[in-house]
């Protein structure tokens, strides 16, 4: 299986975003842009879009290194490609990242979508929260997203339903940035957060080193019920 199976068209006449789709059964009114960590999209991020499309949702992920490093696949769990994938994220401008989010959500629109929602991991998880600042996507998650805590000036945007999930021994999130993220976003009646006590980054990853089973399931089952409330 390739990593992508179509192209949208990116805004302002960039060229084409590769991305992987996943179709449910039915025609569906609901759909889910899946936001990948910095490995691309591999086969657990076209695994959660599958599992999306099989929950009755139209699902995408859109290739969000694709205007320098398109197609890139890479495991966590092999050191090169970690390093590879860390290289990459030094490159990224979430910026321009958030715009790709937006031409997925237009995508979604011209296929016949009116409730759309946003799941993201790691520098994902980043997306997904500034989707929800800087977007009119109808419902965001964010797991275990990075450098939230440097962009809480941008909280008081938030002008639909966001769902955090933070583990609380994220080596990449410290507990500091979790206390600035808690303080500026407890308070937003828009805003879940939950805390998973003992966990590490990486811990609702599909399969592989990373993952926590029981963690995953909580989370994951959080996050189907958020979308099946928000989107309905």
């Amino acid at each position: 299986m390739s990593p992508t199976n179509t192209t949208i068209p990116a805004l302002d006449g960039e060229g084409d975003i590769p991305a992987y789709v996943a179709r449910p059964d039915a025609d569906s009114s609901r759909a889910i842009i899946v936001i990948p960590e910095i490995f691309g999209v591999n086969a657990g991020i076209r695994q959660k879009c599958d599992d999306w499309a099989a929950e009755g949702y139209l699902a995408i992920a859109p290739d969000i290194f694709w205007r320098f490093a398109p197609g890139v696949e890479l495991s966590p769990d092999v050191e090169a490609e970690f390093q590879e994938a860390l290289g990459y994220f030094g490159q990224y401008d979430a910026d321009l990242g958030v715009k790709d989010i937006e031409a997925s959500i237009r995508w979604l629109r011209g296929q016949g979508a009116n409730r759309i929602g946003c799941v993201g991991f790691c520098l994902g998880g980043r997306l997904a929260y500034m989707a929800a600042t800087r977007t009119d996507v109808d419902a965001s998650v964010g797991y275990y997203g990075v450098m939230i805590d440097t962009m809480l000036n941008e909280s008081h945007a938030i002008s639909n339903p966001l769902m955090l999930h933070i583990p609380t021994e994220d080596h990449f999130v410290d507990h500091a940035a979790q206390q600035k993220i808690h303080e500026a976003l407890d308070p937003n009646p828009k805003v879940t957060l939950h805390d998973y006590p003992g966990l590490d980054h990486g811990f609702a990853a599909t399969d592989g080193n990373r993952r926590n089973d029981e963690g995953a399931t909580l989370a994951d089952g959080r996050t189907r019920a958020f979308f099946a409330e928000t989107l309905a």
